[in-house]
């Protein structure tokens, strides 16, 4: 794995959340597996990170917890709320639309000014 510069960070945090949304809309996450599925992807992310991104979801209204007990201690487990399915399909479109415009040859001109 690459070490994560602040910079990538930042550009980054935005498709972690999406990880998150998309594998707490399929089944309940922990921040544990969440960290590992995430270093799948090549992120780097711990504890420090994780769980307030996760907690702030949970704030913002797109994931709901709850505490989990089993024979192994107790462990918080996630889900998305319908408001957090919402924002994922979204969020679908427009990581879509993203990834074909950085896939195109020529992407559109924003400045309306042609190349020197």
């Amino acid at each position: 794995m690459i070490p994560v510069t602040n910079h990538q960070q930042e550009l980054f945090y935005g498709l972690i959340r999406i990880h998150v949304l998309l594998h707490a809309s399929q089944e309940p996450i922990f921040g544990l597996a969440m960290m590992e599925e995430l270093a799948h992807h090549g992120y780097r992310i711990g504890p420090g990170t994780l769980y307030p991104l996760l907690h702030g979801m949970e704030q913002a209204g797109l994931l709901k917890s709850h505490v989990e007990r089993g024979d192994g201690g107790k462990r918080r487990l996630y889900k998305s709320t319908p408001a957090g399915r919402q924002a994922l399909e979204k969020a679908r479109v427009k990581v879509d639309e993203l990834h074909h415009e950085l896939h195109q040859a020529h992407p559109r001109k924003v400045s309306g000014r042609r190349p020197d």
